[in-house]
């Protein structure tokens, strides 16, 4: 049976991620931090097994991946999703909210990669995708940190699928545009519809919309795909 292991899977497009694969009979193993009633509800929907782990944390991230190994002897697909929004003005962001930032969207992305790539290698088989954002790909004015942790993972998409393509390990990017999660929770519902009206689809994104893209990549249908940043944004990036 095919596994995969999605970070930040309680909440919006990971809790979708998680049952895009659910439905399609994979195992599915997904990680929470703070959102316990809501992973708790999910894995009893799903199935799913949900793990406590802050991604930041290289203790938790290794008894984390050890754990998943444990229950499923091997892992197809990581999807590393887990994040959250930062706006404001750049001079006024303090070095610990920038370095947090990081912390969750780069750094985590590297400790579970880092953790589940060799089983990968020895298996000669694996698909690894980030969730970047189209503000990773042009930059959001007052979104600087989190434009510059979001281009991070692309770069890390690029890189790491050159080295690891002779390994048959595939590394792909979503890079997801307006999408209706807890991240739009400040905005007005007039801010809303202007971002719908500025997406040529002329609607925001849903959860749903990237799940679909994500399980795509991750299966057999996405074999000869790597390296690739998708663009889930209705067009408002091209």
């Amino acid at each position: 049976m095919n596994t995969v292991l999605i970070t930040g899977g309680s909440r919006g497009i990971g809790a979708q991620a998680v049952r895009a694969f659910s439905d399609n009979d994979w195992q599915v193993a997904f990680t929470y931090y703070k959102s316990r009633e809501q992973a708790e509800a999910l894995a009893r929907e799903t199935g799913a097994l949900a793990l406590c782990c802050n991604a930041a944390n290289e203790e938790e991230t290794r008894a984390m991946a050890k754990e998943v190994l444990s229950r499923f002897h091997h892992i197809d697909a990581l999807i590393c999703n887990a994040g959250t929004a930062h706006t404001g003005l750049f001079q006024d962001m303090t070095l610990k909210e920038w370095d947090d930032l990081f912390a969750l969207h780069v750094r985590g992305a590297f400790l579970a990669t880092r953790e589940l790539l060799p089983g990968m290698i020895s298996r000669q088989k694996g698909s690894i995708l980030y969730i970047s954002s189209m503000w990773g790909q042009v930059g959001a004015s007052c979104e600087v940190a989190y434009s510059a942790c979001k281009a991070a993972l692309i770069g890390m998409t690029k890189a790491l699928a050159k080295e690891t393509g002779p390994s048959q390990v595939r590394v792909n990017c979503i890079a997801p545009g307006v999408i209706q999660t807890d991240m739009l929770g400040g905005y007005t519902p007039e801010d809303l519809c202007s971002l719908a009206e500025e997406t040529p689809l002329q609607r925001l994104g849903t959860p749903q919309d990237v799940a679909k893209a994500a399980y795509f990549l991750c299966s057999q249908d996405a074999s000869f795909i790597t390296g690739q940043v998708l663009g889930v944004n209705g067009g408002f990036v091209v």
